[in-house]
């Protein structure tokens, strides 16, 4: 069982990576966020699940513990595979899945591709009791939820994941300063300047 690999990045797609570890390139499929901040040359430690089918054998790496441990869960769930999982996890961090799980709310996971109403409630329903739900911090609660919504929704719609959008949008508003929190333009602009070199790194992938 490979439970990590610690190397350099040869190459990062919007949805795996290659490390090289001991002269020898292994292919990862990552969450987005992984995705976004690996950077060729640069040394990227991952938590990861070996999947062994007749076929292949397929490797997945989380940024932590945590998130290998909640993919591990997802896999329990009927009708859930490791591709389905992985998007969970790209499209949620693992606070987000354990408030809708928490909340009894399927429809964030409605909005990851490949999972259906039937397989969405199912999540909600196998993973109750299961995850923690998160506590709220100062910086998600220093600003208007009106102002957070609106900031996330615009990322969403200039082409970001559910997550990635969320943790940048989370990041920025701790940074800003107090006129900055005030306005959505100015929180979207100093997200963009944050997101944009992985977005440029990433060669458009999510166009």
């Amino acid at each position: 069982m490979i439970s990590s690999l610690r190397g350099i990045v040869l190459s990062a797609t919007s949805d795996s990576v290659v490390i090289e570890v001991g002269g020898v390139g292994f292919f990862v499929a990552v969450p987005g966020d992984v995705a976004h901040t690996a950077r060729v040359g640069h040394e990227l430690r991952l938590h990861t699940s070996l999947i062994v089918r007749e076929d292949a054998l397929s490797l997945y790496g989380f940024a932590d513990a945590t998130e290998l441990e909640v993919f591990g869960h997802l896999l329990g769930v009927t009708g859930v595979g490791p591709k389905s999982a992985l998007g969970v996890l790209s499209h949620l961090s693992v606070d987000q899945i354990a408030a809708a799980v928490a909340a009894d709310d399927d429809a964030p996971f409605r909005r990851v591709s490949g999972i259906g109403p039937k397989t969405a409630k199912l999540i909600v329903v196998q993973l109750a009791g299961k995850l923690q739900a998160p506590v709220a911090t100062a910086a998600t609660t220093s600003i208007p939820d009106e102002i957070s919504t609106q900031l996330v929704a615009a990322l969403i719609g200039l082409g970001w994941t559910e997550r990635v959008a969320a943790d940048a949008a989370e990041r920025s508003v701790a940074d800003a300063s107090e006129t900055e929190r005030g306005s959505v333009a100015l929180l979207l602009r100093r997200t963009l300047a944050t997101l944009g070199p992985a977005a440029a790194a990433q060669g458009g992938a999510r166009g």
